[in-house]
């Protein structure tokens, strides 16, 4: 038996959180050190270890590093200008290399260990208390959640960690043995939320707490990403070694079958869940925990104890959710000036704890080709407006500087709420001057005749600048006429899970050949979500009230039939950016295919020169290797714990 060691794993979370009751944005806590069988025998104990389930998420969701992995090297994301290797060595674009001490899914994995252990604790002791199966059921869907996760990252993992499969374990040891990928699903993940599915209920038990319909997202998604497991398209290996077929004696063609199946009963029973009438509604902070949204990694600015960190400070590491710094530019290197001679610079987009701003990290930037091509159409589709930041705004007043007005571009004046940069949606018909000589906007933007407004073409993006990712901005009340904690963390729940992907996994399955129900083909399923992409209400870029509705011009566009790319480019047109997209390539083993080459200017002020790179993204890279502070613990032969290719 392989020997790994598990000590930090076995025991129950440290600094848990416990449930006594609930409040209107998030559980209420008090910090537990461990958790043992007698604790989970009681009702407090299971409660307890529920609420810290839900703690838990915090720690991998909003976690910057893990957000990072999820996103740089695909074809959403490349590294910014102020890259660390933290998110050079995931570009693997020759600027630094994957391996168990570099990748930063060590956060997953971290994270997963201790909440699947109480998880087990609460399902194993739980009846003893009286606990009826829906509170159980709630532990079932975070174990299945855990090891879904887990095992899309790393292969085959343990189902024994140390007491026997799926068991509680409360003594630390040091041997640990793989369990294969079909293992995992059929004996931990599709049980569980089999379960979950049968016994939670419709309406949650807290707000934000997990319902059926939470679970049957999880189920069908588990069920497509395992259809695809089985299909092996590229023939990528697996790890543990294991044949591609089913203990239960199923196809893939099954699976597809039951992941239609399961999110259309989704849809068809939505429970207290609902899709949001615009794309802007769904993303829009002051419209945070709306229906549409299954699941988030709650936090508050109403208490430094229930937010999980400090409203005025944030260090970049867990609980925090810091991961909308990480593609936030430095914009406030932007200057206008205070007289026509333009000597005296002021910076007049400074850093304000707002949705279109935040605190600059400037650690990963998107590709020209997701603002050329993801993002083609931006007169009719909502979405690109409704994820990116593309004009900054001055805000000098709110730091107190006096000054009515200043000089920006072409000497012309600027108001506080003006425009000071745009990044354009086209290229321009006359030619950017980057030249930047007398208008010193001092981060190399350029100049077209007659605007106020410093401007970028997409052609002209950046390592260095680009634009912003709104949608998971920052978003205080309590800022009042000034610039808020723009270093906090962002207070916001960072979503997890959204009522709209059901239609994705639906529609991907039919896609692989599920049988479908009236009025709901691929094309429809996919047609329901561009539709909602086409009306508007509100324009970002304009800052200004925008009634359209082009949903008739956008479902026309779609094809009449549509395939496995069409529907990862929708998907990345609804959720760039949130995390999803390095498992939606690895599912369907399209990462090398889509995410091989990119575009991006370079990292210094004024390069706006587009170049190509290039990536090596190896078969064995659709796994990510086991983190090496785990390895570092083994004794005796550990070679073989870890996934080939990172030895």
């Amino acid at each position: 038996m392989k020997r790994i060691n598990f000590k930090t794993l076995m025991l129950a979370s440290v600094t848990t959180l416990l449930l006594t009751g609930c409040n209107d944005e998030i559980l209420d806590e008090t910090p537990r050190a461990t958790y043992t069988p007698e604790y989970f025998k009681t009702e407090a104990g299971i409660y307890g270890g529920l609420t810290g389930m839900y703690a838990h998420l915090r720690y991998i969701y909003g976690q910057g590093y893990y957000y990072n992995s999820c996103l740089t090297g695909t074809d959403e994301v490349t590294y910014a200008q102020s890259a660390d290797g933290n998110f050079k060595d995931m570009d693997m674009s020759g600027v630094g290399q994957i391996t168990g001490t570099t990748s930063r899914t060590d956060v997953l994995w971290g994270a997963a260990w201790t909440n699947i252990n109480s998880a087990s604790g609460i399902i194993q002791y739980g009846s003893e208390a009286g606990i009826s199966e829906a509170l159980l059921s709630e532990a079932r869907f975070f174990r299945a959640f855990d090891y879904f996760l887990l095992v899309q990252t790393f292969g085959g993992v343990p189902l024994d960690m140390g007491s026997g499969e799926l068991k509680f374990n409360i003594t630390p040891t040091r041997t640990s043995v793989r369990n294969t990928v079909p293992e995992v699903y059929t004996k931990a993940v599709f049980p569980d939320l089999l379960t979950a599915i049968e016994n939670l209920p419709d309406a949650a038990r807290v707000k934000g707490g997990v319902t059926k319909t939470v679970a049957r997202l999880y189920l069908a998604k588990a069920y497509l990403t395992f259809a695809w497991w089985l299909d092996n398209p590229n023939g990528i290996a697996t790890y543990p070694d294991a044949p591609r077929t089913d203990p239960d004696g199923h196809n893939s063609q099954w699976y597809y079958q039951q992941a239609y199946d399961v999110a259309v009963a989704g849809i068809n029973n939505p429970g207290a869940y609902a899709l949001q009438p615009t794309y802007y509604d769904v993303n829009v902070a002051s419209n945070d925990r709306n229906s549409e949204i299954l699941l988030y990694a709650d936090h508050t600015q109403g208490s430094e104890f229930y937010n999980g960190g400090s409203l005025t400070y944030g260090n970049g590491g867990a609980p925090d959710n810091f991961a909308s710094w990480l593609m936030t530019w430095n914009y406030t290197e932007m200057r206008s000036a205070s007289n026509t001679s333009q000597s005296t610079l002021i910076s007049s987009v400074q850093r304000e704890a707002s949705q279109p701003l935040g605190r600059p990290w400037t650690r990963m930037c998107p590709t020209i080709n997701v603002v050329t091509g993801t993002f083609a159409d931006k007169t009719n589709d909502s979405r690109y407006d409704g994820t990116f930041t593309t004009v900054y705004r001055g805000n000098w007043n709110k730091a107190g500087v006096a000054n009515a007005t200043l000089y920006n571009a072409n000497n012309l004046t600027v108001a506080p709420g003006d425009a000071i940069l745009t990044f354009l949606d086209e290229e321009p018909s006359q030619s950017i001057d980057y030249s930047n000589g007398t208008y010193k906007s001092n981060i190399g933007a350029g100049v077209l005749p007659g605007r106020a407004d410093y401007v970028v073409s997409p052609q002209g993006i950046s390592r260095r600048v680009y634009p912003g990712l709104w949608k998971i901005g920052p978003y205080r009340t309590d800022s009042g006429t000034g610039l808020g904690q723009p270093n906090a963390a962002s207070t916001r729940p960072f979503n997890i899970a959204k009522f709209s992907e059901l239609y994705f996994v639906a529609a991907e399955a039919a896609v692989k050949g599920a049988v479908t129900q009236g009025g709901r083909s691929a094309r429809d399923l996919v047609n329901v979500i561009r539709a909602r992409a086409g009306k508007w209400r509100w324009d970002n870029g304009a800052n200004a009230a925008r009634v359209e509705d082009n949903s008739a011009a956008i479902t026309a566009a779609t094809p009449a039939t549509i395939d496995v790319n069409y529907i990862l480019a929708e998907r990345s047109r609804e959720y760039y950016g949130e995390g999803y997209r390095w498992f939606d390539l690895v599912r369907t083993q399209k990462w090398n295919e889509l995410a091989s080459s990119y575009s991006i200017c370079g990292p210094n002020v004024g390069d706006h020169t587009p170049q190509t790179f290039t990536r090596t993204i190896e078969p064995h890279m659709y796994l990510r290797p086991i983190p090496q502070g785990q390895l570092d613990a083994m004794t005796g032969d550990v070679l073989s714990y870890q996934n080939p290719g990172y030895n």
